[in-house]
């Protein structure tokens, strides 16, 4: 859809939308930079103070994601009007409480009516000029870290169709509401070479948005990726949302998978996510450095994932 549309070149504008990075990146004329994202998406839990919590975390993922810190948020509410006030009042007040934890106000925002419910916010950051991450240069013999478990996208379509309840699926939810700023906070210290967050494009599809950019071969170690619990107990029955079948027939043959894994545990990593967590490129020298601090800050799901190589694709080993 977007080939051939018109657009202006600005050498101010540092991160656009050329490599599909999480947010973009603006020079303004006193110097200083910001960063700006916008993202809103239907509801994926029932409960609608979580729902609002869970697409606020979500959207400000995007600037944790480029090393950067937000500044304030506008509301992008779209609410069918039969149903009563307060049901939205409870999901502007999960997005409200969510900013106040990241510190931030949210100074507006704009509501219309919609037949199907959709909430998010545009964030706009700051960011060191000289110190922000992208989903380009990554490096080879980096090593991969990921900060949260994999397994939203399939626990929140079996929450929807009744077969997992919410019990079940709180691990994930609890999840879904936290915020990446302590993960952010932890790898700013080391030297990050690209960095992005885990959401619809699902693992594999945002590591292959590094991998072509960086003009990189990516492997990934299936047993060292975390997943939910609940997640793992649901992938034998293969009841994966669309999202995440489309994320595997996209990439094709740009993922190769080793001969004798359970594929159950490989669709997961197809799986479309919703505030995933970060997935972080950094020399291998910082590698055990980073995972005891960032296990420290209470990020114990943070992991070693994988490693990159000279090449191109994606490779999926035990």
């Amino acid at each position: 859809m977007l080939s051939g549309l018109p657009n202006m070149n600005d050498v101010n504008l540092l991160v656009g939308f050329s490599h599909a990075d999480d947010a973009a990146v603006y020079r303004l004329p006193s110097g200083e930079t910001i960063v700006q994202t916008v993202d809103f998406f239907t509801p994926v839990v029932d409960d609608p103070y979580e729902y609002g919590a869970i697409a606020a975390a979500n959207s400000l993922s995007d600037i944790y994601a480029m090393n950067g810190r937000p500044l304030f948020a506008l509301n992008i509410a779209c609410f069918p009007k039969q149903y009563p006030a307060e049901l939205w009042r409870e999901v502007l007040r999960g997005g409200a409480e969510k900013a106040i934890e990241a510190g931030i106000p949210i100074a507006g925002g704009h509501t219309v009516d919609d037949m199907e419910p959709k909430y998010g916010l545009v964030v706009t950051g700051i960011v060191d000029p000289n110190n922000f991450w992208t989903n380009i240069g990554a490096q080879a013999g980096d090593a991969i870290i990921l900060t949260k478990p994999i397994g939203t996208g399939l626990i929140t379509t079996a929450l929807k169709n009744g077969d997992v309840d919410s019990k079940d699926a709180r691990e994930a939810i609890e999840a879904m509401k936290t915020l990446n700023r302590a993960a952010q906070t932890v790898l700013s210290g080391f030297d990050v070479h690209a960095c992005t967050d885990i959401t619809g494009n699902g693992l594999l599809g945002h590591a292959a948005e590094v991998a072509k950019a960086s003009k990189v071969r990516l492997e990934f170690s299936l047993t060292k990726v975390p997943f939910f619990a609940t997640a793992l107990r649901l992938a034998p029955d293969g009841k994966f949302p669309g999202g995440s079948r489309a994320n595997r027939r996209y990439l094709g043959d740009y993922v190769s998978v080793a001969e004798r894994l359970p594929e159950d545990q490989v669709w997961l990593l197809f799986d479309s996510q919703t505030s995933g967590g970060l997935l972080a490129f950094l020399p291998k020298s910082q590698l055990e450095e980073a995972l005891t601090q960032l296990h420290a800050a209470g990020i114990a799901s943070a992991a070693h994932v994988g490693w990159v190589h000279h090449g191109s694709g994606i490779e999926i080993v035990k």
